[in-house]
Protein backbone atom coordinates (compact mmCIF):
# COMPACT_ATOMS: atom_id res chain seq x y z
CA UNK A 1 0.00 0.00 0.00
CA UNK A 2 2.88 2.56 0.81
CA UNK A 3 4.07 1.66 -2.84
CA UNK A 4 1.27 2.29 -4.61
CA UNK A 5 1.13 5.83 -2.73
CA UNK A 6 4.58 6.43 -3.37
CA UNK A 7 3.46 6.12 -7.24
CA UNK A 8 0.54 8.14 -6.62
CA UNK A 9 2.60 11.21 -5.94
CA UNK A 10 4.98 10.41 -7.88
CA UNK A 11 3.12 10.36 -11.14
CA UNK A 12 1.26 13.45 -9.79
CA UNK A 13 4.66 15.16 -9.50
CA UNK A 14 5.81 14.28 -12.59
CA UNK A 15 2.39 16.13 -14.21
CA UNK A 16 2.97 18.96 -11.93
CA UNK A 17 6.25 19.84 -13.42
CA UNK A 18 5.39 18.36 -16.97
CA UNK A 19 2.60 21.30 -17.13
CA UNK A 20 4.90 23.95 -15.58
CA UNK A 21 7.45 23.21 -19.09
CA UNK A 22 6.87 26.18 -21.69
CA UNK A 23 4.83 25.03 -24.42
CA UNK A 24 3.26 26.18 -27.41
CA UNK A 25 -0.57 26.39 -27.43
CA UNK A 26 -1.90 24.93 -30.44
CA UNK A 27 -4.97 27.79 -30.17
CA UNK A 28 -1.80 30.75 -30.45
CA UNK A 29 -1.07 29.65 -33.73
CA UNK A 30 -4.36 28.48 -35.11
CA UNK A 31 -5.43 32.06 -34.35
CA UNK A 32 -2.64 33.24 -37.51
CA UNK A 33 -4.70 31.70 -39.94
CA UNK A 34 -6.14 33.71 -42.61
CA UNK A 35 -4.90 36.97 -40.72
CA UNK A 36 -3.45 39.55 -43.65
CA UNK A 37 0.38 40.30 -43.32
CA UNK A 38 -0.38 43.56 -42.23
CA UNK A 39 -1.28 42.52 -38.46
CA UNK A 40 2.13 40.12 -38.34
CA UNK A 41 4.06 43.32 -39.50
CA UNK A 42 2.30 45.57 -36.62
CA UNK A 43 2.40 43.25 -34.01
CA UNK A 44 4.50 44.64 -30.85
CA UNK A 45 6.18 41.12 -30.12
CA UNK A 46 6.96 40.18 -33.67
CA UNK A 47 8.64 43.57 -35.00
CA UNK A 48 10.83 43.26 -31.91
CA UNK A 49 12.75 40.15 -33.00
CA UNK A 50 14.72 40.04 -36.35
CA UNK A 51 13.18 38.10 -39.65
CA UNK A 52 14.75 35.90 -42.40
CA UNK A 53 12.42 35.71 -45.33
CA UNK A 54 12.33 33.40 -47.86
CA UNK A 55 10.44 32.26 -50.91
CA UNK A 56 9.34 29.03 -52.26
CA UNK A 57 9.18 28.23 -55.87
CA UNK A 58 5.17 28.08 -55.63
CA UNK A 59 5.33 31.30 -54.43
CA UNK A 60 4.61 30.90 -51.05
CA UNK A 61 6.43 33.54 -48.45
CA UNK A 62 8.28 31.79 -45.69
CA UNK A 63 9.11 34.53 -42.82
CA UNK A 64 11.03 32.97 -39.53
CA UNK A 65 11.40 35.29 -36.84
CA UNK A 66 13.84 34.15 -34.72
CA UNK A 67 13.67 34.55 -30.90
CA UNK A 68 17.15 33.37 -30.21
CA UNK A 69 20.41 33.87 -28.18
CA UNK A 70 23.91 33.01 -28.88
CA UNK A 71 25.58 30.59 -26.69
CA UNK A 72 29.11 30.84 -26.58
CA UNK A 73 31.72 29.51 -24.87
CA UNK A 74 35.82 29.43 -25.00
CA UNK A 75 38.72 27.49 -23.99
CA UNK A 76 42.54 27.65 -24.15
CA UNK A 77 45.53 29.83 -23.28
CA UNK A 78 44.16 33.42 -22.38
CA UNK A 79 41.24 34.81 -20.30
CA UNK A 80 39.54 37.94 -21.50
CA UNK A 81 37.99 38.15 -18.16
CA UNK A 82 41.30 38.12 -15.85
CA UNK A 83 42.63 41.50 -14.73
CA UNK A 84 45.61 41.29 -16.52
CA UNK A 85 47.04 39.06 -19.40
CA UNK A 86 50.54 38.33 -19.62
CA UNK A 87 52.60 37.85 -23.50
CA UNK A 88 52.26 34.48 -22.56
CA UNK A 89 48.98 33.55 -22.23
CA UNK A 90 48.05 36.60 -24.58
CA UNK A 91 49.82 34.69 -27.49
CA UNK A 92 48.11 30.65 -27.26
CA UNK A 93 45.41 29.39 -29.24
CA UNK A 94 41.64 30.21 -27.78
CA UNK A 95 39.22 27.75 -29.19
CA UNK A 96 35.48 29.15 -28.75
CA UNK A 97 32.29 27.50 -30.10
CA UNK A 98 29.30 29.43 -30.76
CA UNK A 99 25.84 27.95 -30.96
CA UNK A 100 22.15 29.68 -31.37
CA UNK A 101 19.75 28.45 -29.31
CA UNK A 102 16.28 29.69 -31.04
CA UNK A 103 12.40 29.53 -31.21
CA UNK A 104 11.78 29.81 -34.79
CA UNK A 105 8.01 31.37 -35.93
CA UNK A 106 7.64 30.05 -38.95
CA UNK A 107 4.81 31.84 -40.47
CA UNK A 108 3.99 30.45 -44.60
CA UNK A 109 2.23 33.35 -46.53
CA UNK A 110 0.30 32.98 -49.65
CA UNK A 111 -0.96 36.34 -51.40
CA UNK A 112 -0.78 38.64 -47.84
CA UNK A 113 -2.37 35.86 -45.72
CA UNK A 114 -1.27 33.69 -43.55
CA UNK A 115 -1.58 30.27 -44.15
CA UNK A 116 -0.24 28.65 -41.17
CA UNK A 117 2.62 29.44 -38.37
CA UNK A 118 4.32 27.10 -36.65
CA UNK A 119 7.25 27.55 -33.47
CA UNK A 120 10.14 25.51 -34.00
CA UNK A 121 13.09 25.04 -31.39
CA UNK A 122 16.29 24.74 -32.13
CA UNK A 123 19.82 24.50 -30.72
CA UNK A 124 18.34 23.37 -27.33
CA UNK A 125 16.06 26.02 -27.04
CA UNK A 126 12.04 25.26 -26.44
CA UNK A 127 9.40 27.71 -27.92
CA UNK A 128 6.79 28.50 -25.77
CA UNK A 129 3.24 30.93 -26.89
CA UNK A 130 0.84 32.89 -25.06
CA UNK A 131 -2.10 35.09 -25.65
CA UNK A 132 0.54 37.53 -26.24
CA UNK A 133 1.58 36.20 -29.71
CA UNK A 134 -1.94 36.10 -30.78
CA UNK A 135 -2.98 38.54 -33.86
CA UNK A 136 -5.57 40.77 -32.13
CA UNK A 137 -2.55 41.18 -29.09
CA UNK A 138 -1.93 45.09 -28.51
CA UNK A 139 -0.30 46.45 -25.73
CA UNK A 140 3.01 46.93 -23.63
CA UNK A 141 4.61 43.56 -22.32
CA UNK A 142 7.81 41.38 -21.56
CA UNK A 143 8.42 38.76 -23.96
CA UNK A 144 11.19 36.24 -23.51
Amino acid sequence: MKLMKRIVVLLSLVALVGCALPTVRQQDLDAWIGQPVSALELHPFFITVPVVKTKTSDGTEIWNYVNGRDIGSCSGGGSVFSGTVNSGRYSQFTNCVSRIGACNNIFYIKENVVLQYIAVGSGGMRCMTTKEVQPQFIGSGNFN
